[in-house]
Formats: C-alpha cells, structure tokens, sequence
C-alpha cells in the first residue's frame, strides 16, 4: 500500500499551487514598480506590501467568521477534496439541502476556500520575504552586499515559523468544528503575524535615517502597559465573537437592565470546552455568555482610558505625532463600532471593522515602540523642559 493512498495529496499541492497565484501578482507589481531600486529598497517595500496583504487577511478572516463560514468547507485543506468549490458542488449542495442555512453552503464554502487561498497567498510571500533576507545577509557579510543595515534574518524566520503555527491553527478551526480556544488564538496569531511585519518595516524606516524619538520612562512604561492591555483586550473580544456572546447584552451602557447582571465567570472562561458546551459537555448556560460579554465591556473602558492618556502624554511630550493622530482616530471607531454591534444587533460592517480596528491599534502601538526608545538621563531633562512648550502649542494650534 503506498502512501498515496492512505493520504491524498493533491488538494494540498493545489492549494499551495493557488498561493503561489495569488502571491505572484504582488510578487510580479512589486517588481516592475521596484525594477531600478536596490535589493535592500525592494525588500523593504516587499515588507510593507505584505503587512498591507496580511492586514487584508485579518479583514477576511472576521468575515469568513462572522458569516459563518468557518466550517463551509468541512474539511482541510481542500474544500470535499478539491481544490475548490467547483469540485465539491455535488457534496455542497447535499449538505445544503439537508440543512438550508449552513453550516455548509455553496457561498460559505467560497468564502471559506478564498479566505485559505488568500492566507496561502500571504504564506508565500512570507517564505519569499525569508528567503532573500537571507541570501542578502549572508551577501552582506561576504563583503558583496550593499552596504548600511538590513533587517537580521531571524525576525523574516521568526516571522516565518509564525506563519506556518497560524496554517496550523486554521486547520484546527476546521477540524475541530471551531473550538472556541483554537479560533481565538487563531485570531491573535493574525494580530502577532501583523506585530513582526511592523518590526522589520520600521527597521527598514530607521535604516533610511529615521531617528528613534527618546521617551521619558514614565511614557514608555505607558506605552508598553496600554499595548498590553490592548492586547488582552483584542484576546477578549476573540473570546466574545468566537463564543458568540455579542448579543447576550444589546443595551449600553446597562446590561440585561442591570448595572451587574448574573454571571457565572467559572464557566464562561473556561477554555478548553467545545463551542457552546461546557467542559463536562453541558449546555453552556446564559449567565456564562454574560460573563464573557460584560467582561471585554469593562475592561473596554480601561483601556480607552489607557489610550486617552497615552496620547495626552504624547501631545504633552511632542513625541510620536502620526502614531498619536492614529491612536485616536482608532479609539473613536472603536468606540463607534463597539456600540453598533451592541445596539444595532451586531451589523457585519461594524463587526468587520471592529475587528480590523482592534489590528489597527495593535500594529500601531507596535509601531510607536518600535519608533521610540527610552531616554537617557539628559534626554529625560530636555524632554521634561519642552513638555510644557509642546503642549501649550498643541493648544494654540
């Protein structure tokens, strides 16, 4: 018996013949746009465009999700084992017919199947992005490479370890019928994958002359606790969506009409369970739902403070200006599109973008500590002496 047929292969080689299409035609824009730049020039902008694709990849994954799509395609990688829909048509629509809403129809199975061709996509270009940080590194040592700094290769290889764990993942999401733990790990990988692409832009930014800005330690303690909390804010909101606790409170501010209404915190954060069930395999009760939910509404309001802070300490300090004006910006749709999914019974704009704005906030606060660093003792001094002017400017203007 060979190996073929106790596995058959061929839906994974045409996945992965599908991402090497969709990366060939950034792959192919990048190049004649780039054609006369330097390799360090290309593989900066090879960066940005893929954190720009990844970011897009984030996007379609709440969409896949908050469709119900996650399991349009039962199995992994292929759809029925095909490559695509178009093979499955004949299981689709048996599935289909037997149960009219899903999980498993013929427009779910699409968006389930271009959300994979999409993150294969982005997987090349990753491998891509790996392989000639290498071959210019070790280039560069041998004394033939351009000169000036190029990002070290252990963050494109970190970067793509990353990738191959969120594959991982995903193939979990469907082979274990979307386990609520595995789909929100799942999401922060996307938010982690975002998180390393940003590291190796903003060196390539500091490689072209931009200067780190110097911040007093009590800002940059700042910086590092409201991108912590926004963090376990994002693994919050991931537990809300993936348990499907969104509408469980659709008032704001009082929930179910109660400053504090009955939760059972024990069950509803417990991890490992299947969706909708407890561990010990019971109905997951209301009252858990209302724990996750109010849950990642209070702690919403500690970190809007955070944030609400942190950028008045930035305006005080005349640091950081674009990362500031984006923090804002993303705070407010946060804010909008928090209560829109709240009282307007969770409409799939706001829910999409709610999500890709909690990513926003992440890649910019990684992006503000990137382009930041802690000041020295006479650095401090000056900083703490033109506070006051910068502040009374940002009045004034």
């Amino acid at each position: 018996m060979d190996a073929t047929s106790l596995y058959d292969l061929s839906p994974a080689l045409r996945l992965m013949g599908m991402g090497l299409m969709v990366a060939a035609g950034p792959l192919a824009w990048l190049w004649l746009r780039h054609s006369g730049a330097g390799p360090a020039r290309r593989l900066q902008a090879l960066t940005l465009l893929t954190l720009f694709l990844t970011f897009d990849l984030v996007l379609f994954g709440a969409f896949t999700r908050l469709t119900d799509s996650g399991l349009g395609c039962p199995d992994w990688p292929g759809c029925y084992g095909k490559a695509s829909p178009v093979g499955a048509r004949d299981h689709i629509a048996a599935a289909q017919a037997a149960m009219p809403t899903g999980p498993v129809t013929h427009g779910k199975a699409w968006v389930e199947m271009i959300h994979r061709y999409l993150a294969t996509g982005v997987g090349v270009l990753i491998v891509v992005l790996a392989v000639a940080t290498w071959v210019l590194w070790r280039r560069q040592r041998a004394g033939t490479g351009p000169r000036g700094f190029i990002v070290h290769p252990a963050w494109p290889s970190v970067t793509l370890l990353w990738v191959c764990a969120q594959g991982a993942f995903g193939a979990l999401t469907v082979t274990m019928k979307l386990f609520p733990a595995i789909v929100t790990l799942h999401l922060l990988g996307g938010v982690g994958l975002l998180v390393l692409l940003v590291v190796q832009a903003e060196s390539y930014r500091q490689s072209a002359g931009a200067v780190r800005q110097p911040l007093g330690a009590g800002l940059r303690g700042l910086l590092w606790l409201t991108t912590a909390m926004v963090a376990v804010q994002i693994a919050l909101g991931g537990w809300v969506s993936t348990n499907y606790a969104v509408l469980v409170c659709n008032t704001f501010p009082m929930c179910q009409g109660s400053w504090w209404p009955e939760m059972d915190f024990a069950q509803g954060f417990e991890l490992w369970r299947p969706l909708g069930r407890s561990a010990d395999g019971l109905q997951l009760e209301f009252h858990a739902l209302t724990a996750i939910h109010y849950t990642h509404r209070l702690f919403a309001y500690a970190v809007f403070v955070a944030l609400g802070v942190l950028a008045w300490q930035l305006q005080r300090a005349g640091r950081l200006a674009p990362q500031r004006r984006w923090l804002i910006a993303l705070a407010a749709l946060q804010l909008v599109t928090g209560l829109s999914n709240v009282v307007l019974d969770w409409p799939l704009l706001a829910a999409v973008l709610h999500t890709g704005g909690a990513a926003a906030l992440m890649t910019v606060l990684a992006w503000a500590l990137c382009a930041s660093r802690a000041a020295t003792e006479e650095n401090a001094k000056t900083i703490a002496a033109n506070a006051i002017p910068a502040s009374a400017a940002g009045l004034k203007a």
